[in-house]
């Protein structure tokens, strides 16, 4: 129960970074408010700060330490803890910002921490999302890849998959308090499992698609989604029980990062771009009007125009919806930090555009063959642009403006495509 007390310790949280970062400071907000504390107006100075940091590319460093400088002036005599996966990488950086008070290093700490502040024990799992109209649910934490531009194994190394009960016990719990769409979140979803059941003899394989088919038989007006999977994860079992699970999104996240085999050889992936399209296609095949979006890096070190090219290619032919794009960032203690070649800010910039201007021809594409269709909307706000019109997501993630209002936001509306623009698909409502 959240304290409504003037009197209650108050607290103040921020989070950079990916969904899984969002989740845990979700549940260290939890913790906090079933101990007694409640979060800091505007105008209130907190007594207890915590950041969430993310250490992807070095604009989330920088982003975390402004943060952090932020909150000592703007709180003054506060203590802050830090966790995520910046104070993992450099604590002693983070440790000298001013009004640090601890550094998380690892979130197994995390219960230790949080009771030198009065928090007595730890939920095992969140009943809500601030500030979400959809839930995020993490099923598994860590990386074993070594890609050569990627410093997340090291601070999330190993793999930690969630028990499939306590997933559950989750989602049912997140759907009971009125949310209709969870995502499935992770370091890599699609090892879920791999850590429990690997090489333990009597002991059955349990997968990410395992875990599909067991959330798919919560009764209700609700859907999940999946953050993300790599191409090689996808086999016959996984398009079997995706195609299958009547909750489950037809729209799917493979990371390409560069369709160039010469780039993902360097880049140290595990599938070239004519095995990767060839997932995708399997897909098609047994969902026709799926949606993929997708990761892409421009710029790693040593692509020609040739290789990018072959990026810009092989984003036509997957037709992606939604690309991601992300100019290369070294980051110290990578193998690609010291590769040669390194591409100029310059020509990054330049092929970033070039490539943000396909994926909007694509996107463009996808939205016109919503048109004449029936959709599943969840709405996540009342428009800005017109009055009486309300903006969602359909269960391919497109955006998606229909009539409405306050009342439909957060609820799933069904609709029927009437018109695509390059923002989104014009919606007509439909009775249910």
């Amino acid at each position: 129960m959240v304290s409504d007390s003037l009197d209650s310790p108050t607290c103040r949280l921020l989070t950079l970074g990916c969904k899984v970062n969002q989740y845990e400071t979700q549940l260290v907000k939890e913790a906090l408010e079933q101990n007694g504390y409640r979060e800091a107006r505007e105008d209130e100075t907190a007594d207890l700060c915590v950041v969430n940091t993310c250490t992807v590319t070095n604009e989330g460093d920088a982003k975390s330490r402004k943060i952090i400088r932020q909150l000592a002036r703007q709180n003054p005599g506060t203590r802050t803890v830090v966790m995520g996966c910046y104070a993992t990488r450099d604590p002693e950086a983070i440790a000298k910002l001013p009004g640090v008070f601890e550094v998380v290093t690892n979130k197994r700490e995390l219960p230790d921490v949080l009771s030198r502040h009065g928090v007595v024990d730890m939920p095992s799992g969140i009943r809500y999302f601030e500030g979400r109209k959809r839930a995020y649910v993490k099923v598994q934490d860590g990386c074993i890849l070594r890609c050569t531009y990627c410093i997340i194994p090291q601070v999330r190394p190993g793999l930690q998959s969630r028990d499939p009960h306590d997933i559950e016990q989750e989602v049912r719990q997140l759907i009971d308090n009125g949310y209709k769409e969870i995502v499935i979140a992770g370091i890599h979803v699609g090892h879920y499992g791999v850590d429990t059941t690997r090489g333990k003899s009597g002991k059955a394989p349990f997968r990410l698609w395992h875990l599909f088919r067991q959330l798919d038989r919560i009764p209700g007006d609700w859907r999940m989604r999946l953050s993300s999977i790599e191409a090689n994860e996808v086999d016959t079992d996984f398009i079997n029980a995706a195609a299958d699970c009547e909750h489950l999104c037809h729209q799917f996240h493979p990371a390409l990062q560069s369709g160039s085999d010469g780039v993902l050889t360097r880049m140290r992936r595990r599938y070239r771009g004519g095995r990767f399209l060839e997932k995708l296609d399997r897909i098609r095949d047994r969902m026709p009007h799926v949606a993929f979006t997708t990761d892409v890096i421009v710029g790693f070190p040593g692509e020609t125009e040739e290789e990018f090219q072959e990026t810009v290619e092989t984003c036509r032919r997957a037709q992606f919806m939604k690309v991601h794009i992300f100019p290369f960032s070294a980051r110290r203690g990578t193998p690609a930090f010291d590769f040669p070649d390194q591409i100029s800010p310059e020509v990054r910039k330049d092929r970033c555009a070039a490539l943000s201007d396909v994926e909007k021809e694509l996107a463009l594409q996808y939205y016109h063959s919503l048109t004449n269709r029936d959709l599943e909307v969840l709405v996540e706000r009342v428009s800005n642009e017109r009055s009486g019109w309300v903006r969602g997501t359909d269960r391919s993630y497109a955006p998606v403006e229909l009539p409405g209002g306050s009342e439909d936001v957060g609820q799933l509306v069904r609709a029927r495509g009437k018109e695509a623009s390059p923002s989104c698909v014009t919606g007509e409502r439909q009775l249910r």
